[in-house]
């Protein structure tokens, strides 16, 4: 497998991303390395409105890796448009660059969508429907209802003509069908997968993260992502991005080995800046 990816109309000069919620919407990119020692990054979720995010802490660490609930922070809209686009516009030009989009009603994915599709400066969007909302079926994430992620689909795709990848869930028990439904509905790609909800304990009877629960992630991921990547991959035609513990190229490999044509690289990211660049470095002395 070459390093370089032909996909969704463009081509990734590497086959590693940077995930969603690791490098905000750039910012922090740049001050490590230059952009195009990656292929690209998904930037942090954007809602209609701003969200302050979860209380404080929202992020602890354990031995398998990370637990987190921030709460889908940013700055809304109406910032995103006038600040952060035109910001990737001046400094990440030529990087391929996904929006990811998150709402607490179906509706409010649309109105992010309908409020940036006219501007320059990204590729398409990823549509963050694994993540727990705040008022969808007591906080189930979309994707988890068949219903509900179709609504979100049908309601976005007629305002795009830019792709739109759908970031799924790992607690889903048939992902595969979802990924389907998912491209059945207008989905150019899958993302597989989101954390997996869990729990630390503070040792005095209550919750290490200040909103209670939140999402693990880290090299403990790492086989609930292929296994989901091989079950996606074998269920949908379109292209699966693999994200989930992946830290050497080896990890990354796998992921390809599942069916995956891009990967993502998250929570290793705050252990090391630079890690999706070495990453993608390595992955191009095996591919030679």
């Amino acid at each position: 497998m070459t390093a370089v990816a032909e996909l969704f109309g463009t081509t990734f000069r590497h086959r590693v991303l940077a995930a969603s919620g690791t490098c905000g919407f750039g910012e922090p990119l740049v001050d490590v390395m230059h952009p195009s020692r990656i292929g690209g990054l998904v930037t942090k979720s954007v809602t209609f409105e701003p969200r302050w995010g979860n209380p404080a802490p929202r992020v602890a660490e354990y031995p398998g890796g990370m637990l987190n609930s921030v709460g889908l922070a940013n700055p809304g809209l109406n910032a995103v448009v006038e600040v952060k686009l035109p910001w990737i516009r001046r400094h990440l030009a030529g990087l391929p660059v996904f929006v990811s989009v998150a709402g607490a009603r179906a509706e409010e994915y649309a109105e992010v969508v309908a409020g940036t599709d006219g501007e320059r400066g990204f590729l398409g969007y990823e549509l963050n429907l694994s993540c727990p909302n705040d008022s969808h079926l007591e906080g189930r994430p979309f994707c988890l209802d068949p219903a509900a992620l179709a609504e979100v689909l049908d309601g976005v795709r007629p305002l795009t003509s830019r792709p739109i990848l759908v970031k799924l869930a790992p607690n889903d028990p048939d992902i595969g069908a979802t990924a389907a439904l998912a491209a059945a509905h207008g989905a150019d790609g899958i993302t597989a997968i989101n954390t997996v909800p869990g729990f630390l304990a503070d040792g005095d009877g209550g919750a290490r993260l200040g909103a209670g629960r939140g999402g693990t992630s880290g090299p403990a991921l790492l086989p609930v992502g292929l296994a989901a990547v091989r079950e996606v991959a074998a269920a949908v035609e379109v292209p699966v991005i693999g994200v989930g513990g992946i830290l050497t190229a080896a990890d990354a490999r796998a992921y390809f080995d599942a069916g995956a044509s891009l990967v993502q690289i998250g929570t290793a990211s705050f252990a090391d800046p630079r890690c999706a660049a070495r990453v993608a470095r390595d992955l191009e002395v095996f591919a030679g």
